[in-house]
């Protein structure tokens, strides 16, 4: 073994029913580096990442950790062996507190017992590292997805790892945590920890590391220096053909002539928001702006039933509605494409097929028997549509790539023929091919005469797709924007615009 690679991934290949995920793989980590991890969704970078923690055993090919060649790994391998991964869907456990969680499996003991004191103290210094705020007793499923994704961070520092792993650990952050994110690079690669970082958000991939590896449909294509590399260079290796836009145009919502309001929040007070007042048009996209935990999750969570109101009225279409569950919402035509796509999004142990068609089963079903014959031709129309990498419509979600899984929700509500659809965070790990697909949908929706609530923690896909933005800011709007207002520094001055009582 070259002594400069403390983890080397020797032709891994693996091979699924009727999928190659993997087609003979190499990749080479050195010491103290953080190398990139980039492609598009379905390009094999999570299922090369598992055959190192052995959630995936290789096909075939070898991993060396540390002169050690292994065929395999297992979970207590890695560990022993200084590796650390983290997830881009995280295994916390809601119903545990945030310290509990980042000492699971491992907790502090004073004796026999817990020390929960001690590992409060030790979560608080863990979690001041990362210049975050989370109260070390607080509950995880009482967290927003930025600071469970923290906990995760922490977590895998807090094990003093060689090799440290991370699958767009960014994703859901905010500006000031992504910049306590770098620091937190910069501070192990100082230390001689080396770092794999797999991010679909390239000026990260720049900011962060010396090389970068691209696959590209489970191929490995290429390995560049950073510094000698281009971002047109690498969308180009990353997609196989060139991307001239970042988003596609979209005609200027015309508001003398499209009057029409969709969807009306009337001083809304409730789910940690207060006196909220908006108003959506048919055939608009109106964004949504604001740091993690702003607020805005939350209205949507009022908007589709999921979460009651405690004050104020709703309007849909000119009348007063009260979703009290999603399945109301859904039958008024409310969608929602959650932030969280693995809990709340898509069920994941079934296949594309039930998926898409999970809102519709009643109008193609007579006397308990669903029309399978309609019930195929939506899937593929949708899986089609959208592009859904997919070796069967029979194929359970949970093997897609996230990209993937995110278009099957999307055409779920696209196949139960919504009116509104509110989008929480919908490019959230999803790499730049798919995500201008999906802005191409978005635009397809509102040509079509949908409404689109769009949430969005990217302030360039926030401004590149909305028409009008509303900013929020602890749980209340403090600005509206029109498109030829659009401004970046306007947008952060309003989402940091704390007003008191």
């Amino acid at each position: 073994m070259n002594e400069d690679y403390v983890l080397q991934l020797k032709n891994i290949r693996k091979e699924y029913p009727g999928v190659v995920a993997l087609k003979d793989v190499t990749l080479e980590v050195k010491k103290g580096e953080i190398l990139g991890l980039i492609g598009e969704n379905g390009a094999g970078k999570s299922t090369l990442i598992k055959t190192c923690s052995g959630a995936v055993i290789p096909t075939s090919g070898k991993i060396i950790v540390g002169g050690k060649e292994f065929s395999e790994m297992t979970p207590q391998l890695a560990k022993e062996n200084g590796i650390a991964i983290i997830y881009q869907e995280f295994n916390n456990v809601g119903e545990l507190s945030a310290a509990e969680n980042l000492f699971l499996g491992d907790p502090i003991r004073k004796g026999i017992m817990i020390d929960r004191k001690a590992m409060e103290q030790e979560a608080a210094k863990a979690f001041a590292q990362l210049n975050i705020k989370i109260d070390p007793k607080t509950l995880v499923k009482h967290l927003t997805v930025g600071y469970q994704q923290m906990i995760e961070i922490a977590k895998a520092i807090h094990q003093d790892a060689k090799v440290l792993i991370m699958d767009e650990p960014s994703a859901p952050l905010t500006n000031a945590e992504v910049q306590s994110l770098y620091n937190v690079c910069e501070l192990l690669k100082s230390k001689g920890v080396s770092i794999v970082y797999i991010s679909h958000r390239l000026e990260e991939i720049f900011h962060l590391t010396s090389r970068i590896v691209v696959l590209r449909d489970g191929n490995y294509i290429d390995t560049l220096t950073t510094a000698d590399s281009t971002v047109d260079e690498l969308i180009k290796l990353m997609v196989g053909r060139e991307l001239k836009e970042a988003y596609p145009p979209r005609k200027p919502f015309d508001y003398e002539k499209n009057t029409e309001v969709v969807f009306e929040a009337k001083d809304v007070t409730g789910n940690g928001d207060r006196d909220i007042n908006l108003r959506i048009r048919k055939g608009e996209v109106l964004g949504l702006g604001g740091l993690v935990g702003a607020g805005r999750t939350e209205l949507a969570q009022m908007i589709f039933g999921d979460i009651q109101k405690t004050e104020g009225q709703f309007f849909f279409k000119g009348k007063e509605i009260h979703p009290r569950s999603p399945r109301e919402a859904i039958d008024l035509g409310i969608a929602l494409v959650p932030e969280d796509r693995k809990r709340h999004g898509a069920l994941l142990g079934v296949s594309v097929k039930n998926n898409i068609n999970m809102p519709i089963y009643k109008s193609i079903s007579k006397l308990s028997f669903i029309d399978t014959a309609k019930e195929a031709a939506t899937t593929e129309k949708y899986r089609k549509e959208l592009m859904i990498k997919t070796p069967t419509i029979q194929q359970n979600v949970k093997n897609l790539s996230g990209g993937n899984q995110q278009k099957v929700i999307l055409g779920k509500w696209l196949a139960a023929n919504s009116e509104l659809i509110i989008l929480d965070e919908p490019t959230r790990g999803i790499d730049v091919g798919a995500k201008f697909e999906i802005y191409k949908l978005i635009n397809q929706l509102v040509d079509d005469g949908k409404t689109v609530l769009l949430i969005s923690s990217e302030m360039e896909e926030l401004m590149g797709m909305s028409d009008r933005i509303v900013v929020f800011a602890e749980g209340r709007i403090t600005g509206e924007l029109k498109k030829a207002e659009f401004e970046q520094h306007l947008i952060l001055k309003m989402a940091s615009d704390i007003q008191e009582d």
